[in-house]
C-alpha cells in the first residue's frame, strides 16, 4: 500500500519569491511541523537571481558577486537560483516516516529523476555527488541540485531544477564546489518543457517518494 499524502499541503507559489521571505515561512513551518501544530508541506516556487551558501561554503567558490548572497542553514556549498528553476522545499515529518536522513536524501534525488523521466529527460545519481546529473554532449552534466537540512527530525530545503534558466548565472561561482562538471539544463538539452509539466510530474510521483523515504519505518513495523 503507498504512503498517505493526504494530509500533505502542495503550494504552488505563482511569481518570484523573495528568498528571506521563503526562508522564514519555511523555518517556521518545519517548527511548527515538530510541535504537531500544522501540516507536512511540499512548496514549489521560483527566486529572484541569487546565491546561496550552504554550511560547507568556501569563500574562493565565490567568484563573481553580481547578485546577492544568502547564507543558509542548508548542507552543501554555493549554488545558483533564478527565474526557470524550479525550487521544491519539503518540509515532512522523518518522526512520522523513519529518522533515516542518508535514505531521505535518495529518495528525494529519486523522486526528481523520476519526475524528469517522465518529461523524457534520462536523469541519474553519480557516486559521489550529491545532485541529478545527466549526458549534455556527451559528458556529465548537473541538472539539479540537492540540499536539505533537518531540524527535529523534521525536513527543510530540498531541491533546484534547471528548466530554463540563464546558465550564465552560474558563472559567479563553483556550483556545489565541482569545477570539472557543467551545469546543464531541460532548455539546453532541447526539451521545450514548462515548469507547470515539471510540478505535474513531480505529483504523479510523490507517493513513491513518500514510500521510499518510509521504507525504514515499515521495515521496522
Amino acid at each position: 500500500m503507498g504512503s498517505d499524502n493526504s494530509s500533505i499541503e502542495w503550494r504552488v507559489e505563482p511569481g518570484l519569491t523573495d528568498y528571506a521571505y521563503a526562508e522564514s515561512v519555511m523555518t517556521g513551518r518545519a517548527e511548527a511541523i515538530a510541535q504537531g501544530e500544522a501540516r507536512e508541506m511540499v512548496w514549489l516556487l521560483e527566486h529572484p537571481p541569487l546565491y546561496t551558501a550552504g554550511t560547507s561554503a568556501i569563500a574562493a567558490e565565490l567568484l563573481d558577486q553580481r547578485f546577492p548572497v544568502h547564507m543558509t542553514g542548508r548542507g552543501g556549498r554555493y549554488t545558483y537560483h533564478g527565474p526557470g528553476q524550479r525550487i521544491g522545499y519539503v518540509m515532512v515529518d522523518l518522526n512520522l516516516r523513519g529518522r533515516d536522513i542518508r535514505r531521505y536524501v535518495h529518495a528525494l534525488e529519486e523522486w526528481v529523476i523520476a519526475a524528469l523521466e517522465r518529461l523524457d529527460l534520462h536523469a541519474f545519481r553519480a557516486p559521489g555527488r550529491v545532485g541529478i546529473w545527466t549526458m549534455d554532449d556527451g559528458v556529465e552534466a548537473k541538472v539539479g541540485a540537492i540540499g536539505v537540512r533537518v531540524k527535529r527530525w523534521v525536513t527543510l530545503h530540498g531541491f533546484a531544477v534547471n528548466i530554463s534558466p540563464d546558465l550564465g548565472h552560474f558563472d559567479g561561482i563553483i556550483p556545489c564546489g565541482l569545477p570539472d562538471f557543467a551545469v546543464t539544463s531541460l532548455q539546453k538539452l532541447g526539451k521545450n518543457t514548462q515548469i507547470t509539466a515539471f510540478d505535474s510530474a513531480l505529483a504523479a510521483e510523490f507517493t513513491r517518494f513518500l514510500d521510499r523515504v518510509s521504507l525504514s519505518m515499515q521495515n521496522e513495523a
